[in-house]
């Protein structure tokens, strides 16, 4: 899916217009029916735009693996959801509203500010920052809880789909386990659609991310769209 482009679309329209307005001000016939032209070609962008701003809104909101930390924002499993959207004939808008780096507080401080608009899905991918830092699990809950309470407010029809997050044993057994269970517990809470583990088939597996270990490859991200799009597909339809 191509990303509506709110500052092209509306720099080409602009421009059509004072084009049209210059064409005018000469005065000649020709000059008219060209301006005509031009004036037909600018309504016809705002109409393609005002279309697309009508679409219903898929907004991913996550960390760096939203974001698409060390790929081409096309690469990122949000843009490849977004092509399996338009191969199926589905009109949605997605945004990706990854932030490298959030965590489930940063996160939190920022929904209201995001949900300025209403949205017709909501994709959570927060909390491996808090995992991998060893946050307070109850700190993890009440931040991912706090979220989906501010898009029930400001979107009280969206559907909320929240992906699972697995973590290294670092923190210890009982932190992973309980760390791992926490999705389901807020998935089942909220009555939001779960995505079992986002990274299934890609995590811990070198061929499949960066260097660090942490963040998928453009091969890695087209599995993780295939994760994503399983459990999306039948909502969208």
């Amino acid at each position: 899916m191509k990303f509506l482009d709110i500052r092209q679309t509306l720099y080409s329209v602009i421009s059509g217009l004072m084009l049209c307005l210059t064409v005018w001000g000469c005065g000649s016939s020709d000059t008219k029916k060209e301006a005509t032209t031009t004036s037909d070609s600018a309504t016809a962008a705002t109409n393609s735009a005002s279309a697309s701003a009508q679409k219903p809104i898929i907004l991913f909101y996550g960390n760096s693996l939203t974001a698409g930390y060390g790929v081409e924002p096309a690469q990122a499993f949000p843009a490849l959801v977004g092509q399996k959207i338009d191969s199926a004939g589905l009109s949605y808008q997605v945004v990706n509203a990854g932030l490298s780096g959030e965590t489930t507080a940063g996160g939190k401080s920022r929904i209201s500010w995001v949900m300025r608009q209403p949205v017709a899905v909501f994709v959570l991918e927060l909390g491996g920052n808090d995992g991998l830092r060893g946050i307070p699990l109850k700190s993890t809950r009440d931040n991912l809880q706090a979220i989906m309470d501010t898009v029930r407010l400001k979107s009280p029809q969206a559907t909320i789909v929240l992906a699972g997050m697995q973590i290294p044993p670092n923190m210890g057994t009982d932190y992973t386990k309980e760390f791992r269970g926490l999705f389901k517990e807020l998935a089942d809470k909220n009555k939001a659609v779960l995505i079992p583990f986002l990274l299934e088939g890609v995590g811990g597996i070198p061929k499949l991310n960066q260097p660090d270990g942490i963040h998928p490859t453009p091969e890695g991200h087209k599995i993780v769209a295939k994760n994503v799009w399983k459990v999306l597909e039948p909502v969208l339809k």
